[in-house]
């Protein structure tokens, strides 16, 4: 696959509006790019641990891309073609951090090694499923940082975010300024200890100018399933949030009462949590494309 290539010197700390756009696309164009793990880079073996990280260099996303005719109101859509990963990635046990921190004594640090279709972390064979931690656009406020998700979309850590799915991001910036980076070779629903395996990738995307459909939150659509993506301080706020944009999109979009709708997100559909380790925390709603499609 052709198209403009943004390598991995070329990346931010911040989404924002003031961000400088390194490279321009039209709607339909490819464009990939190179991104380093979430640690900057920093951690090479397993002797280096958290006491060794500058933390201004965590989270960086590769970009911004600037995407012609994108402008504030539209959907920007986003195919992931490919997700190409390094050959190793990291995971880390830190005290104080993810859901069981409180009881991690002493920092540890695990140098997994990462195949064409498995990752060994600590001589256990897992199945490789690469996933984009970061992506976003930029925010209609001020700056946000890489690693706070919100719904310019950022650290939502969903694991559906792979090959195959397409993303929709809310514009609410000229040119939308895309990035992306957190690249996982595989990771677990609410990423508990606030590590996937950590890894450097080129990620191949295809951008979408998209006009009839503007959204507030990240929607995400898989081959089976349509979800949005929430986030906020506690799991309740975000599950609130995520479960009212499904089942108002059922109603107003898909021609469902709001009773009907209500009650096919409780029998059908599927409330997940995505990450409890970021700033904000994030939950998704999704219900099989079928009862959207009108295929039922």
């Amino acid at each position: 696959m052709r198209g403009l290539v943004i390598t991995a010197d070329r990346h931010l700390y911040t989404m924002s509006a003031d961000a400088r756009p390194v490279g321009r696309v039209s709607s339909g164009e490819i464009v990939a790019f190179e991104c380093l793990d979430a640690l900057g880079g920093q951690i090479r073996s397993e002797e280096d641990t958290v006491a060794d990280i500058d933390f201004s260099r965590v989270n960086p996303a590769t970009g911004p891309v600037y995407v012609e005719g994108a402008e504030p109101g539209d959907t920007l859509a986003v195919d992931i073609l490919a997700i190409d990963t390094a050959s190793t990635g990291v995971v880390l046990s830190v005290p104080n951090l993810g859901i069981l921190g409180d009881r991690v004594q002493t920092p540890r640090t695990s140098i997994a090694r990462i195949g064409p279709r498995w990752v060994e972390l600590e001589g256990i064979r897992l199945p490789k499923a690469p996933m984009i931690g970061v992506i976003g656009v930029a925010p209609r406020g001020g700056a946000v940082p890489c690693g706070t998700p919100g719904p310019h979309g950022g650290n939502m850590d969903t694991r559906e975010i792979r090959v195959g799915s397409t993303l929709y991001l809310p514009v609410s910036q000229p040119g939308a300024l895309l990035a992306l980076g957190d690249v996982h070779a595989v990771m677990g629903d609410g990423e508990v200890c606030g590590t996937g395996v950590e890894c450097a990738a080129k990620v191949t995307v295809r951008v979408r100018v998209v006009r009839d459909w503007p959204v507030e939150w990240p929607w995400l659509e898989t081959e089976d399933d349509l979800m949005v993506i929430a986030s906020a301080a506690d799991l309740d706020a975000a599950a609130r949030e995520a479960t009212s944009q499904l089942v108002e999109f059922l109603h107003r979009r898909c021609g469902y009462s709001f009773d009907t709708a209500y009650m096919l997100v409780s029998t059908v559909g599927d409330l997940r949590i995505s990450q409890v380790v970021d700033p904000l925390l994030t939950v998704r709603a999704s219900i099989p494309r079928t009862y959207v499609e009108g295929e039922q």
